[in-house]
């Protein structure tokens, strides 16, 4: 199996605009803000990094840690409230969160940009968001006249997604909130026969749902995808498997896909996600990925 890269470019809201040992200056909108990045292996573009904040990582191997803000470098302090962004018609609000990103993805840009395609010719698509977060990718394609489910096991996160839905002006398109462990839920669906034209999933590492169920991500990741599976026909257009911050390949995962929908036509194909630096234009990884399409 040959791997593909997927590079996401900057975007007026979102840059990355420097990095290198072992750490990454991004920028948010009016905001520029540094955090850990292991695979900044080179030297900075820059010698100066001017930031308004700056994620420390903690000691542990849980990824703890804290933000440190440098008020003075800016007009104004960073609101710990957040402020608004947007990617082409989706409005979101940008926050410092204590799990070191800004409460969204924006390597999954060009995932999001990918699905719209796919869906391009399907008179109301319904697709499923698991994993789902605060919700930039389900409204990423309910702008783009998308039926959509999303799913996370974390009622903040949901309620979250609902704010950005207001915001965005997409608060009356057809998308159901669930609050739920992923697996059950896509366990469930399959037992209801139900059918999507396309799934998307960004599980974590370790989790646990609203009702204490635990994920592991190599030990539950298999049934999940299977599940998945069976959500989808021949007249299906995708699904597309994210994967951060584990130990485990590419090729992997794309084999795993290509076992599971191997009675389905279509195509298997896996790689890595990245951002293009500003600096330099080269490609900063962040992710691994498998998808299948039709």
């Amino acid at each position: 199996m040959k791997l593909l890269t997927m590079a996401g470019e900057p975007w007026a809201d979102y840059g990355l605009v420097d990095s290198g040992n072992g750490r990454k200056l991004e920028r948010y909108g009016p905001y520029r803000f540094i955090r850990p990045e292991p695979q900044a292996l080179w030297t900075p573009a820059q010698a100066d990094w001017r930031a308004a904040g700056e994620f420390v990582p903690g000691s542990d191997e849980e990824g703890g840690g804290r933000w440190v803000f440098e008020e003075g470098r800016f007009a104004e302090p960073v609101p710990r409230a957040g402020w608004p962004l947007s990617w082409r018609e989706v409005r979101f609000t940008a926050q410092t969160t204590p799990f070191r990103h800004l409460g969204f993805f924006p390597d999954m840009a060009p995932v999001w940009s990918w699905m719209r395609e796919r869906l391009e010719g399907v008179a109301e698509p319904e697709v499923m968001n698991l994993f789902g977060y605060t919700g930039v990718g389900t409204l990423a394609l309910a702008a783009a006249r998308a039926r959509m489910v999303h799913v996370d096991a974390s009622k903040k996160s949901v309620e979250a997604a609902r704010a950005n839905a207001k915001l965005s002006g997409l608060a009356d398109r057809p998308i159901r909130w669930i609050v739920e462990d992923a697996a059950k839920f896509t366990a469930r669906e399959v037992r209801r026969n139900r059918r999507y034209d396309g799934i998307f999933l960004d599980p974590p590492k370790y989790g646990r749902g609203p009702e204490g169920e635990v994920w592991r991500l190599e030990e539950h990741l298999p049934a999940l995808v299977a599940d998945c599976r069976r959500l989808l026909d021949e007249r299906s257009r995708f699904l597309f498997l994210t994967v951060y911050a584990v130990r485990m390949s590419a090729l992997a995962i794309g084999e795993m896909l290509r076992q599971v929908f191997a009675d389905l036509p279509g195509t298997v194909e896996a790689g890595e996600l990245g951002v293009t630096e500003e600096a330099r234009g080269l490609v900063l990884p962040t992710a691994i990925w498998a998808r299948w399409s039709r």
